[in-house]
């Protein structure tokens, strides 16, 4: 998401909280007609302590909020988004979580209000620094929970310094990629250039070294996904006229030895091409293109212009990409504002059986327009996603609205779509960060605002379709 809406919500906290309790009568009563094509987990209940509404044998736990007091004595910062859950072993997993601050967001820092307990943090471990010193708010806490307990074991601070992490990407490995969501520039209130991805092992006990990875480019980063039999690295851009990109690493490894980058076009059109469908449709829904990839270069864009020489070579443009994550032998990503109504789209990547490799041109991967949203009590505003271990999509909304609250979907194999969630906090934040614990037994989720990271459990397979 763009950050700066938080302004708007909480400028208008008393209104919404009449406008946001009209618009949840009004969602219950039409609850199983506007989402008719399948009946999912059944209607939502009330949740009596006024957070997350869920269908019967479902619930929540709050397992980790801002402000909190951290392992490492720093606090848990504000605005989480983007998360992935790895494997510790046992009953245990680590849950690597971003934090969308950008560098004047001090206040909701790890570091108190201030910046109070800046002092304590190694600097050497600080990607970069405010004008005044202060080290950037942004970054990555990890959280260890223990899954048969149901309790959170630790807490810390795992990535320093850095500015608007939004989404990212789990790497096969066991590492997070978290991507900043900026191009900030040196001497633009920071010492430093921003707009990079960063990787952060999920078993690191303190700071990482921060590296920017350079070769995978420098733009408004949101999401990426490694397709683990090639180690191809695929990146969405989240502004109104981002590309999707692909990475192929020197060394699927070993992510900061270079490699090239790409963007996606489709065969057939050399130039133009446009997959937005907001004025005029371009694609159609269910409608597979040959798709064609365009090498990139001055990756480091520091005029941040890479999509627009990447369009003008023949590369699509998405309207606004955000959530992604590999699948079966597949991706999806969202195009946050796409479509006729500028309600979002969901789309499908199968990679070449030759993805990157020379064969590629003549047996090309393939994209499809798998959901489009022609109706905001559908599908509104489609960001971060994940996969269910059972083929479903879990879909976060990120509408920020003052009648209508946000809600997580599901998407089943065939694109129907259906609710599993809705927001009925006050301040109707966006849902971020949705990851499965290895088992599928426990749905990881943030709400950003002011800063929750909830695990849901129930009977995920008595869904009905």
């Amino acid at each position: 998401m763009t950050f700066s809406r938080r302004a708007f919500i909480s400028s208008a906290a008393t209104s919404l909280a009449f406008a946001g309790f009209q618009a949840r009568a009004q969602d219950n009563a039409s609850t199983g007609s506007y989402l008719n094509q399948v009946e999912g987990y059944g209607p939502l209940r009330p949740d009596p302590k006024g957070m997350m509404e869920l269908p019967d044998g479902f619930s929540y736990r709050v397992i980790s909020q801002a402000g909190e007091t951290m392992s490492d004595g720093f606090v848990v910062p504000g605005a989480f988004d983007g998360m992935g859950c790895f494997d510790l072993g046992g009953d245990r997993v680590a849950l690597v979580r971003n934090h969308e601050l950008d560098h004047d967001d001090i206040d909701t820092g790890p570091y108190g209000m201030g910046s109070r307990l800046a002092p304590n943090i190694a600097r050497q471990s600080v990607y970069d620094f405010t004008e005044g010193g202060l080290p950037l708010p942004g970054g990555t806490t990890t959280v260890v929970y223990d899954l048969k307990s149901g309790q959170t074991i630790s807490q810390h601070l795992s990535l320093a310094g850095t500015a608007v992490n939004c989404a990212g990407g789990i790497t096969p490995w066991g590492s997070w990629l978290t991507c900043e969501e900026t191009v900030r520039k040196a001497g633009k209130s920071v010492n430093k250039d921003h707009g990079y991805v960063f990787e952060v092992p999920s078993t690191a006990k303190g700071l990482v070294e921060p590296v920017p990875l350079k070769a995978m480019g420098r733009f408004k980063h949101e999401a990426a996904c490694i397709d683990p039999s090639t180690g191809v690295v695929y990146m969405t851009e989240d502004v109104g006229d981002g590309l999707f990109y692909r990475f192929l690493p020197n060394d699927r490894r070993n992510l900061a030895a270079g490699g090239r980058l790409q963007a996606l076009g489709f065969v057939g059109v050399a130039s133009g091409a446009d997959s937005r469908n907001q004025t005029s449709r371009t694609i159609e829904p269910a409608a597979w293109l040959d798709a064609r990839w365009i090498d990139l270069d001055g990756v480091d864009s520091p005029d941040d212009d890479l999509r627009r020489r990447g369009h003008a070579v023949g590369a699509a443009v998405f309207a606004r990409g955000e959530g992604l994550w590999w699948g079966r032998g597949e991706l999806y990503f969202t195009a946050t504002s796409g479509g006729p109504k500028a309600a979002g789209q969901i789309f499908r990547y199968v990679p070449s059986a030759d993805e990157g490799q020379v064969g590629e041109r003549d047996n090309p991967g393939r994209l499809q327009l798998f959901v489009e949203s022609d109706n905001t009590r559908v599908l509104d505003y489609a960001d971060n996603i994940t996969i269910s271990p059972q083929g479903y999509i879990v879909v976060c909304e990120d509408r920020y609205s003052l009648i209508k609250p946000n809600h997580i979907k599901m998407v089943t194999p065939q694109g129907k779509v259906f609710t599993l969630g809705r927001n009925v906090f006050k301040g109707n934040a966006e849902f971020a960060g949705a990851c499965f614990s290895p088992d599928g037994q426990t749905l990881f989720v943030n709400i950003q605002w002011p800063g929750m990271t909830l695990a849901i459990t129930g009977p995920w397979a008595t869904m009905k379709v």
